[in-house]
């Protein structure tokens, strides 16, 4: 290891003494002889150009310099001389030139306002500084006004102005509102660069009477305040009012209360303007506009792009920043201001000057006498710069004559220099944009030589490797470097040496033979002077005898051999390792002089072992594998957990460390293998235990590692392969010292909750911890990126601290360091946080829809510049909602949709969009702070599609022959329906179809007779409709064709209806067919493949009761004929309502209900048997007047033969009422028609049931047309009829 470092030791100095071939001469870095040699001052210290001072504070103007012998100082003021002894308000540093000038103590700022420039001078010549002006910074008050209120047309431009008092240096703008708030900007409203404040187009919010403008001026750390501003903002609401009571809907549908504009520009005015700008610095291009729609503005570089990665867009990209200008960024850059209606364009011609920059600035030059040099000072700029010469502060036309010096534009050229010829040489390089002042020094130095390196210096190398001599020197002219061996020897040359230019003799293979003194001599013109060093060659160190792979039984004994040999003159020291890490650190390991030795072999101690040589200079190793085996079998014992340590002892106590001993107990026929050290804090957690550490079974003392301020208590316990054993009892109490805290706090995070605030949390420290008394935390913070300070507070043992007043969302740097009654722990890292989040603040453009089918769409929108987010961009949200249906042209209610996109996705797909509808969308970005403005709404349509099924489809008037078919328009049309397709076909008894016959009918019919049908027939119907897409699904439905008057009727089940409650429902259906026929119900749970429940139906009615359903539980139900093999109605499907808390009391299972209804029930028996006593005892009873009064045709019974009107008749062959022959198309009867007949069984929409299958509701009928007998109309006696006559 030592070899290796005395080799980098000799490198270094070669590479210092190689730095001498950099220039005519170099000094070494040697500090005794930068002590010795004289040099010319150099400023190394020196205050702005440009110096703006707090008028308030002391002025303190820098100047420091070095040199030898050290400088002396002087100043001149507006170009003459500076007596600073004779104003009491300056004085200078102590061994500087750094002038301090008393202010606080009566002094004026603006008194010292001027030019001042700096002279350190010694014997060798004289530096100076820049030209620095000092202006004190001026802070004015704001020249009070009498400001007009603004009165402003809803829509119209605004431009708020500024004006902030002329201040040094300019003040920061920004405008706020009587609470201190900062006035919220956007695209529409915002402030310029000359801090006014500008609207595109004024909105009924924004009147307000608190526009404040703020001046702040940073060097006096004041703020001034503007006059408030009133905005008022006419509406033209009220004028819509009065425009829309005289117009139609169509005409205020189409208004638009606010006139658009298109752009036009606000600043700058004009078509064209020009800019200048430095190179380096930030270009600054501005374009605000008005108009309404608010206008969006883009920049162009004319000919050319906008350099990358240098451009950046402010202020709703109103602003064009482009940073680090050349003259390559000159040119025409356009700024274009677009909305719906226009654009207006403004172009500015930019051009790039340049203040001089360098581009070979001069360099020192150290000479010997009789040597050249140059002094080159080469500097750029727009327009070129010129070059000035000047040789210790004096312009070189007029200073003393140097016969070596030679002028020669931007070089000096120095010839045959003397010592005399030492001076500093100053470079001005200036235009009109500013100047560039470097200071340059010849030093003419002549200096015999110097042998830096240590006289007598010991080298030790092992023979066949390299040996590196050094002989670091220095003199003026440069020495010459010989090597000779021996005081009489010979100088050495041949290829078995390396001569190095920084003196350094490299001898690269070294033999016993090169042992012996080695002498450096240097020379030149001035001198000579020599250094001798000695050469040591060592033996290498040798193994000899190296270890040799073992096998051993369990808890035998192994030895491992490693015998050696050194140059004796070398002292080697023998490591022994396991498995390349240190040996287990107990007594089984016996390490003797040329051997290692384990005792007691257990598993564990399988590895490989290797012994290290080492020497000051060199080091070996060699290497062997132990394998441990099974030990032969012993006869079976009984195992068991160690008996727990005792007699506990701490010695040794220290501030960090302490030693525990312990007596172990019965190891119970299994060893121990380790034990296990727990320590209790009884100052922070009496009772808790704590792990501590491990030793090995064989070891019964450890040196135990301590923390400060903790009250240790220790235990031991042992175990062995059958566990542990019981904890020791626990040793004497040994309270450590306080100390500074070790660590600090982890987990430091810093997240706002506030877009004014950050929250700074970290996981506090434990007690244990602490390492004192007294814990607390230092806080610190400062905003990343900008060249600020530290802020910190020290706060008690919390773990949050929170910062208020930050700007929103910037990053921040943040640590947190520990600290107690003692001191800080050492410096924390930094972590980066942020502070709080606010709304994004622009919404995304450029939104375009793109309508992939009528049900599915793609939204494109561009990404939000991320400074505008404010925020964690957590993606954007699309809303969107359905405007109306293009079809129905009826306009509903809006309910928007919202789809979210994580990410900083820029499209999305809108599925489940109704076809042929018109919608309208827009898109808001979304961070952690919640959502920004929307994009303006984008109008899009989707296309036709198939539409739904039709809403009904009835089928009445049976007649022999024909049908008549009434059906509803679709629900969901989709589109414009083009066409309704009716297809049917005949069925006969064994349910077999017969053939389809299709008919097109047009889209504006909502009934079709069907003629020419056969008689007695049953026909099953699909129907739907369809638009130009195709055809939508269909609707079935079946009917019978009558028979003559001698054929019985086909029986019929149809239109099965329910009203379902909890846990009951009402079933009630229509029946066409034979009387005296018993009903079924039959019912099960909707997608069921259980088998079906039947219940039956007393007597003939046309209703039922299912009861004990289940809440909330879907049920499908079909009701049949008993008798009549397959005949049942088509399926129904119903939901049961949820199962509520409480339930109303059912008024139709009240006792007084009841009673009342069956009074009216026996009334109404009564009426009816008169009726039919008056019936057979008169004849025909005349109801035409009746008939007349209603005139309702639907009740007109009429002939057959004619259709003219009859009369009730008497007559006994009447035949059966056809149930629902002749209801209205829909299923109703009108109040006005049927107040004095009774409800069908309780059909109807106004007929309902009630649990137990009574009627509830107003009574409503309908008459009903019977087969013709003969040529004869007749009636039956029914109690409709009957009813009807009693009236």
């Amino acid at each position: 290891m030592m070899k290796k470092k005395i080799i980098s030791a000799s490198k270094a100095s070669l590479v210092l003494l190689l730095c001498q071939m950099l220039s005519a001469l170099d000094v070494p870095l040697d500090s005794k002889l930068l002590e010795e040699l004289s040099q010319p001052p150099t400023i190394t210290q020196q205050s702005p150009k440009d110096y703006i001072v707090d008028p308030r504070e002391n002025i303190v103007i820098q100047c420091e310099a070095k040199g030898k012998p050290p400088p002396s100082f002087s100043w001149t003021r507006n170009g003459t001389h500076f007596d600073i002894d004779k104003d009491a308000q300056v004085t200078m540093k102590p061994n500087s030139g750094t002038l301090v000038i008393n202010i606080m103590n009566g002094g004026k700022a603006e008194a010292y306002e001027g030019v001042y420039q700096c002279t350190a001078r010694n014997e060798r010549g004289a530096a100076i500084s820049n030209n620095i002006v000092i202006r004190p910074s001026r802070s004015p008050l704001w020249t009070k006004e009498k400001l007009e209120p603004n009165q402003v047309r809803e829509g119209d431009s605004l431009v708020l102005h500024c004006r902030p008092p002329v201040g040094l240096p300019p003040p920061i703008i920004f405008w706020m509102d009587n609470a201190f708030q900062r006035l919220p900007q956007s695209e529409r409203v915002s402030q310029g660069l000359n801090g006014d404040l500008y609207f595109s187009n004024v909105q009924p919010e924004d009147t307000r009477e608190d526009y404040i403008c703020y001046a702040r001026f940073n060097h006096t750390q004041t703020i001034q305040q503007k006059q408030p501003i009133s905005v008022k903002v006419f509406s033209m609401d009220s004028l819509n009012d009065t425009i829309a009571a005289n117009l139609s809907d169509t005409d205020i549908y189409g208004a638009k209360p606010v006139t658009e504009r298109q752009p036009v520009l606000l600043t700058p005015t004009g078509s064209t303007s020009t800019k200048v700008e430095l190179r380096g610095n930030v270009l600054l291009l501005e374009c605000i506009a008005a108009g309404l729609p608010t206008p969006v503005i883009r920049w162009i570089k004319e000919g050319g792009e906008l350099p990358a990665n240098r451009t950046f867009f402010e202020n709703f990209k109103k602003t064009l920043k482009i940073v680090d200008v050349s003259e390559a960024d000159s040119g025409n850059y356009k700024c274009i201001a677009r909305n719906t209606l226009g654009s207006a364009h403004h172009v500015i011609s930019v051009t790039v000057k340049a203040a001089p920059y360098w581009i070979t600035a001069p360099r020192n030059l150290v000479l010997s006498p009789g040597e050249d040099g140059t002094l080159i000072c080469r500097a750029n700029g727009n327009p070129k710069p010129d070059i000035s010469w000047l040789a210790n502060g004096v312009p070189i036309a007029i200073a003393p004559e140097d016969p070596s010096r030679k002028v020669d534009g931007d070089t000096i050229i120095f010839s045959q220099v003397q010592e005399r010829s030492s001076a500093v040489y100053q470079c001005n390089a200036s235009n009109e944009y500013g100047y560039l002042l470097a200071n340059a020094f010849v030093n003419v130095l002549a200096e015999p030589p110097r042998i830096l390196t240590a006289a007598n210096k010991l080298y030790q190398v092992i023979a066949d490797s390299p040996a590196l001599l050094d002989c670091a020197y220095f003199g003026s002219p440069k020495p010459e470097i010989e090597w000779f061996k021996g005081v009489k020897g010979s100088i050495l040359r041949g290829n078995e040496y390396v001569f190095h230019d920084n003196g350094t003799l490299e001898i690269p293979v070294a033999q016993k033979d090169s042992s012996g003194t080695y002498t450096c001599v240097a020379r030149n013109e001035l001198g000579k002077i020599q250094n001798e060093v000695q050469l040591e060659v060592k033996d290498p160190t040798m193994i000899i005898k190296q270890p040799e792979y073992k096998v051993i039984q369990r808890y035998g004994q192994v030895s491992f051999e490693c015998i050696i040999k050194h140059d004796s003159t070398l002292l080697p020291t023998v490591i022994w390792l396991k498995d390349n890490g240190e040996l287990p650190g107990d007594e089984r390991f016996l390490v003797g002089k040329d051997n290692l030795t384990i005792m007691n072999v257990t598993d564990k101690d399988d590895g490989t072992y290797t012994c290290i040589v080492n020497t000051t200079l060199d080091s070996v190793s060699a290497s062997a594998v132990l394998t441990v085996v099974a030990a032969p079998p012993t006869p079976a014992i009984i195992y068991a957990r160690p008996n727990p340590p005792f007699d506990l002892e701490l010695t040794g106590q220290l501030e960090r460390s302490v030693e525990l001993s312990w007596v172990p107990g019965d190891e119970n026929n299994s060893p121990i293998t380790n034990f296990v050290i727990e320590y209790e804090d009884g100052l922070h957690e009496p009772g808790v235990w704590h792990h501590q550490t491990e030793v090995p079974g064989t070891q019964t003392t450890v040196q135990l590692k301590l923390s400060p301020y903790v009250n240790y208590s220790f235990r031991v316990i042992a175990v062995n392969e059958i566990g542990r054993s019981q904890p020791s009892e626990p040793s004497e109490q040994y309270l450590t010292k306080s100390a500074n805290p070790d660590e600090n706090p982890p987990n430091v995070q810093g997240i706002g909750s506030e877009p004014d605030n950050l929250v700074i949390t970290w996981e506090s420290l434990t007690g244990f911890q602490s390492n004192g008394p007294g814990l607390q935390y230092k806080v610190s913070w400062r905003q990343k990126d900008v060249d600020d300070e530290w802020t910190s507070v020290i706060v008690a043992n919390v773990s949050k601290y929170i910062v208020s007043g930050t700007p929103t969302f910037v990053p921040y740097e943040i640590k947190v360091q520990a600290l107690n009654d003692l001191g800080y722990a050492p410096e924390p890292s930094e972590v980066i946080g942020h502070s709080g989040e606010d709304l994004p603040m622009v919404a995304p453009g450029n939104v375009q829809v793109h309508v992939i089918n009528s049900t599915l769409a793609k939204v494109h929108w561009d990404t939000v510049p991320l400074k505008t987010v404010r925020g964690h961009l957590q993606g954007y949200k699309v809303y969107y909602w359905k405007v109306q249906s293009l079809s129905r042209r009826s306009k509903r209610h809006v309910e928007k949709k919202i789809l979210t996109f994580r990410g900083n996705k820029t499209f999305g797909m809108l599925p489940g969009l109704e076809p042929y509808s018109s919608y309208k969308l827009n898109v808001r970005v979304v961070n952690g702070k919640g959502e920004g403005p929307a994009s303006p709404d984008k109008v899009f349509k989707t296309p036709e599609g198939v539409p739904s099924s039709p809403s009904f489809l009835k089928i009445t008037n049976p007649t022999l022959d024909s049908l008549t078919l009434e059906w509803g328009s679709p629900t969901h049309p989709n589109g414009v329906l083009t066409s309704y397709i009716l297809k049917f076909q005949p069925i006969n008894n064994t349910h077999e179809l017969g053939p389809l016959v299709e008919i097109r009918i047009p889209a504006n019919e909502s009934s079709l007779i069907l003629k020419n049908l056969n008689y007695s027939t049953r026909y099953k119907f699909y129907f739907n409709a369809q638009t130009s897409v195709g055809s939508g699904s269909q609707i079935t439905e079946e009917a019978v064709t009558i028979m003559d008057e001698v054929q019985p009727l086909y029986p019929r089940i149809r239109n099965v209806t329910t009203a379902a409650a909890e846990t009951y429902a009402n079933i009630s259906w229509e029946y066409e067919g034979p009387d005296h026929v018993n009903f079924y119900v039959e019912y099960g749970v909707a997608g069921s493949k259980e088998d079906w429940k039947k219940e039956i139906v007393n007597g003939s009615r046309s209703f039922f009761v299912l009861k004990g359903l289940t809440p909330g539980t879907a049920y499908k139900v079909r009701v049949g004929a008993e008798g009549l093999s397959g005949f049942r109605s088509s399926e129904d499907v119903f939901e049961t309502g949820p199962a509520m808390a409480s339930r109303q009391v059912d008024i139709a299972t009240q006792g007084w209900f009841i009673g009342l209804m069956c009074a009216v029930a026996l009334l109404i028996l009564i009426l009816l048997i008169v009726c039919f006593i008056r019936r057979n005892k008169g004849g025909k009873y005349p109801v035409k007047e009746k008939e007349d009064a209603h005139a309702d045709p639907e009740i007109q019974p009429m002939k057959e033969d004619d259709g003219t009107f009859g009369e009730y008749s008497d007559a006994e062959d009447h035949k059966p009422l056809k149930k629902g022959s002749r209801t209205p198309s829909d299923r109703t009867v009108k109040k006005e028609d049927s107040d004095d007949s009774l409800v069908d069984y309780g059909e109807g929409v106004n007929g309902q049931f009630n649990e137990d299958g009574s009627f509830i509701g107003q009574y409503s009928g309908k008459k009903e047309k019977e087969p013709a007998e003969g040529n004869e109309s007749s009636e039956a006696p029914s109690p409709v009829n009957a009813m009807n006559s009693f009236v």
